[in-house]
């Protein structure tokens, strides 16, 4: 059974549970007293929604807010283990798709665990859809509403100075790396959710105008040619290669405009990649950092 028609039949049981009697209201999610959210961007979404203190448990990506990072950790998202996340008793298990393998998530639903998928979405319109499902989820459908419409406010004037700013001064070419040492080096593109925020933020996203999509490897002469303004990095991807210095002078990097010019902008993993709640504030910083002298 997928995880989707887990999903499915899980809501639907609990959709007849609370059809029964003639006047029954409309069936309301359970309180959900025992939360994991199995990734950091979901982890972020629940304590924005205020439900922080009902969290058991997250897997290794969540990194903020503090009480976050500071929960137990369940492993990672993409290797779940039923016994590990079973025994923090959880009630609900928020999850997207990349979350598995599939038959953990049928181990937690066989044991009594309301296991509900979130839907990806690597845009930011998607970011106020996933606030509004996780707050459906968890019966806080108000508190969704004024988290919403304070990110799309953040997000908005940060768009509006996007925009101001590439029209001054156009638009730089930002190449947005997955670094784990000087091994492991990856471009994002297309679908990656990196490339709406950069466009937002008055850039062009270099890996899109290469023909990646969502993540690739490309040659160093490619890169070269293509000749970046700016680096986009995790600040963790940054320490693996030696900070940026060590960037710039890795072979061909060290040839590109981003190099001559020292133009690195580094930012916390989940705060880059996550598209959550502060997705407007990084937007607006983004703005900052493509758009020095505005």
């Amino acid at each position: 059974m997928s995880r989707r028609v887990v999903a499915v039949a899980v809501t639907a049981i609990l959709a007849m549970v609370g059809g029964c009697g003639e006047d029954s209201p409309a069936a309301e999610p359970p309180h959900a007293e025992r939360i994991i959210p199995v990734n950091g961007d979901l982890a972020e979404v629940v304590y924005a929604l205020g439900l922080g203190d009902q969290v058991v448990a997250t897997d290794i990506s969540a990194t903020y807010p503090p009480a976050a990072a500071a929960t137990p950790k369940i492993g990672y998202q993409r290797t779940l283990v039923a016994e590990t996340i079973l025994a923090h008793e959880p009630t609900v298990v928020l999850a997207d798709d990349l979350a598995g393998p599939p038959e953990v998530l049928e181990q937690l639903t066989a044991a009594g665990v309301r296991v509900i998928e979130i839907e990806r979405d690597r845009t930011l319109e998607g970011v106020s859809k996933k606030v509004r499902d996780v707050a459906a989820a968890l019966g806080v459908q108000e508190a969704g509403d004024d988290l919403v419409e304070q990110l799309e406010s953040e997000l908005d004037a940060a768009r509006e100075r996007g925009a101001e700013a590439a029209e001054t001064s156009g638009r730089p070419k930002v190449l947005a790396l997955y670094l784990r040492g000087e091994n492991v080096q990856l471009v994002f593109g297309e679908g990656s959710g990196i490339d709406a925020v950069i466009d937002a933020a008055g850039g062009t996203d270099l890996g899109t105008a290469m023909g990646v999509v969502d993540n690739a490897e490309l040659s160093i002469e490619s890169i070269v040619a293509a000749a970046p303004d700016v680096l986009l990095v995790t600040t963790s991807g940054l320490e693996s290669v030696g900070g940026a210095d060590g960037l710039l002078s890795m072979p061909g990097l060290d040839q590109t405009p981003a190099a001559r010019d020292g133009r690195v902008a580094a930012f916390e993993d989940q705060y880059l990649y996550g598209l959550g709640p502060r997705v407007g504030q990084l937007v607006d910083e983004l703005v900052d950092a493509f758009h020095p002298h505005q």
